[in-house]
C-alpha cells in the first residue's frame, strides 16, 4: 500500500466563508484519510494511490477552484480511469494536470 500526500500551497481563500467551504469539501472526500498544515501549506494524506472516479472528479474541482498545483493529480492515473482522465484532452484539467506536450 502506496500512502500518498499532496502539498496545498498559499491556498488563497475569498472569505472566511470561502475557507470554511474549502474544509468542509476536503473532509467530504472519502479517499482523504487526514489533513494538516504548516505555515502556508496544507498536506493532504492519502492511503493509497487508488481514488475512487468520485473522489477523483472532486479533487480535480477542488484543485482548480482554489489554484493547487494540479499535477500532483497524475498520481491517480490507473487503467481504470485513463479513458476520461487521461485520455479527455479538451478536459479542463487536463493540461493543468498533465501538460500540454504528453502523447498517449
Amino acid at each position: 500500500m502506496n500512502k500518498i500526500v499532496l502539498t496545498c500551497k498559499e491556498v488563497w481563500y475569498y472569505s472566511p466563508i470561502d475557507e470554511e467551504l474549502f474544509f468542509i469539501w476536503i473532509k467530504k472526500i472519502g479517499s482523504i484519510a487526514h489533513f494538516d498544515g504548516i505555515g502556508d501549506e496544507l498536506y493532504l494524506y492519502f492511503e493509497t494511490n487508488e481514488v475512487s472516479e468520485d473522489d477523483l472528479r472532486e479533487l480535480l474541482a477542488l484543485f482548480y477552484r482554489y489554484k493547487i498545483d494540479m499535477k500532483q493529480l497524475s498520481r491517480f492515473l490507473t487503467e481504470d480511469n485513463k479513458k476520461w482522465f487521461y485520455g479527455n484532452k479538451k478536459a479542463f484539467w487536463h493540461k493543468k494536470v498533465f501538460g500540454a506536450n504528453l502523447k498517449g
